[in-house]
């Protein structure tokens, strides 16, 4: 529901204005805890009177109760008043850090070197890289990445046409979008403009040693593994998760590539090595960091969450861990099942945890 900005905190819904994301873009940075999304908006929460950054640590409120604004004195003078955890503050709230994010928003028409941005900050670039990963949760390259790949998206949405969106996106020409935009959207613009339309995922079920999986992907890899006992389901929350693209029973031309892929699910049930299988895997940068960290967990071996973010250089950063965890949409493949609390249970599966236990003691 749209609101008035200067409504009081006590009425609920999402504030609309130009200088913040979508709502689901916003609500989705929510969820995730997304530093990378720190600067660009903050939201209130009705029921509590409170305002957060989108990465704050709080638990996440219901979508209906929050309001978005452009920054913290925009809810300040709606009547919000400042989280004690995050204060409604961006992560990095130190000038130097400030400074440079400004420049990278600045000139996000070319990549710029970390000497460079080491030098605004005055500081050496060894220490500006780690003082920023520790502050959001990746590099400055992938933060400039992430901001753009925002700015394109808002830029489509806005119906402004491909053009313009990529020149206020930063890629100066249509040939630089194209080349970047199966990584960074996941399909070319013009599907992305129309909803995701366009896009093809071939897809099918298989029986392992812990239920059903269903399999999908585009031509560029695994998008999508889901576990479960009813097939109908896994097709209901493949469509729930892709639903503007084309989805398709597996086709014959791509019988070789897909039996492959779906051979390594099994083989990864079973609690054998699968390998390493081309996936497609959207998410925001930390995301994708999280993820590709979990890939390299060995079968038979758990992590806790502290000891996964303390290997990103964000020793505070479990809790975000286990969001990004819970995110991920490619089981087994991307083995988030190996991930146990610090006392050694299991915590929650997306899957299920008897299915998480029975893996794990497949592969021990």
């Amino acid at each position: 529901m749209i609101r008035d900005r200067a409504s009081p905190p006590a009425e609920e819904g999402i504030v609309a204005n130009m200088a913040i994301p979508p709502e689901a873009e916003a609500l989705a940075a929510i969820r995730a805890r997304d530093v990378a999304a720190d600067g660009t908006f903050v939201y209130g929460v009705g029921t509590t009177g409170v305002c957060c950054r989108p990465s704050c640590p709080s638990r996440a409120a219901r979508p209906e109760r929050i309001r978005l604004f452009p920054d913290r004195e925009a809810a300040i003078a709606a009547g919000f008043r400042p989280c004690r955890r995050c204060d409604a503050r961006p992560v990095a709230s130190e000038p130097a850090l400030v400074r440079v994010l400004e420049h990278l928003r600045h000139h996000a028409d070319r990549p710029v070197p970390l000497a460079e941005l080491a030098a605004l900050a005055g500081w050496s670039p060894a220490h500006l890289q780690r003082r920023f990963t520790r502050a959001f949760g990746c590099s400055p390259k992938r933060w400039q990445t992430a901001w753009r790949e925002r700015r394109l998206r808002e830029g489509l949405r806005d119906g402004g046409g491909i053009a313009a969106a990529s020149a206020g996106a930063g890629y100066g020409s249509g040939s630089r979008l194209y080349e970047q935009a199966a990584e960074r959207l996941g399909m070319t613009p013009g599907r992305y403009a129309r909803g995701g339309a366009g896009e093809t995922i071939a897809w099918a079920v298989t029986d392992t040693a812990v239920g059903h999986a269903l399999v999908a992907a585009t031509h560029r890899g695994v998008c999508f593994v889901a576990l479960g006992d009813d097939p109908a389901g896994l097709e209901a929350d493949l469509r729930a998760e892709f639903p503007a693209a084309a989805l398709v029973a597996m086709p014959e031309r791509n019988r070789s590539a897909f039996v492959a892929w779906m051979d390594a699910v099994t083989t990864a049930a079973a609690g054998r090595p699968a390998g390493a299988p081309a996936l497609d895997v959207r998410g925001t940068p930390f995301q994708l960091r999280v993820w590709e960290l979990l890939r390299t967990i060995p079968p038979g071996e758990t992590w806790s969450y502290t000891r996964l973010a303390t290997a990103l250089g964000l020793p505070r950063g479990a809790r975000a861990v286990a969001t990004a965890c819970a995110a991920n949409r490619i089981a087994l493949l991307i083995p988030c099942h190996r991930v146990v609390r610090g006392d050694g249970t299991l915590a929650g599966y997306r899957w299920g945890s008897r299915r998480k236990a029975a893996l794990l003691a497949a592969e021990a």
